[in-house]
């Protein structure tokens, strides 16, 4: 949320030659009746109905899902979400296509939240049980496996100068390459 996920795999999948750009909060809003977002502080409450979503979201694009068929289809499938914590480790192990790369963009806590504060959207709910910045930045940090490639992503733009944009991610074209681990 905020960190610049969307617009990276954008800008990434755009570059190559054949590739979709899966959408891992397309899946949260494709449930339009019933929907439970996950939010920790009210999960009790919820009866688990917000974590279940959160982990079907999380099967579909994996786990043979949408990016896999993408990538039998011949296509190079750029799946972005947020998947922290243990979730991060197992979402790698429901993807079946290889070779597989992840990149996890970590920027700073006070990036995130002056990013969330330009955005109209919001990304860590509205209710009692809402995410807070720096509870998200505390999971990442201090829970998610240290797997693959990860990027302060606190100052950087697509165009691989630094400084800010709307999104917090930057839209010019070039300096993005990610390489094999």
């Amino acid at each position: 949320m905020a960190a610049g996920k969307s617009t990276v795999a954008q800008a990434l999948a755009e570059r190559l030659p054949r590739a979709a750009h899966v959408r891992g909060d397309l899946f949260r809003r494709m449930i339009v009746s019933g929907r439970v977002d996950y939010e920790p502080a009210a999960e009790e409450a919820q009866g688990g109905e917000g974590e279940a979503q959160l982990r079907l979201r999380y099967r579909l694009p994996a786990g043979g899902g949408d990016g896999d068929a993408y990538a039998q289809a011949g296509f190079t499938a750029v799946v972005e979400d947020v998947v922290l914590g243990a979730d991060l480790a197992a979402y790698v192990r429901l993807v079946r296509t290889r070779p597989l790369y992840v990149v996890v963009l970590a920027p700073s806590a006070a990036a995130v939240a002056t990013r969330e504060a330009g955005r109209a959207k919001t990304g860590y709910g509205t209710g009692q049980g809402a995410w807070r910045v720096e509870e998200l930045d505390g999971v990442l940090r201090a829970e998610t496996p240290r797997i693959r490639l990860w990027v302060d992503s606190s100052e950087l733009t697509v165009g691989g100068d630094r400084g800010g944009d709307s999104d917090g991610a930057g839209t010019r074209e070039g300096g993005l390459s990610v390489l094999p681990m």
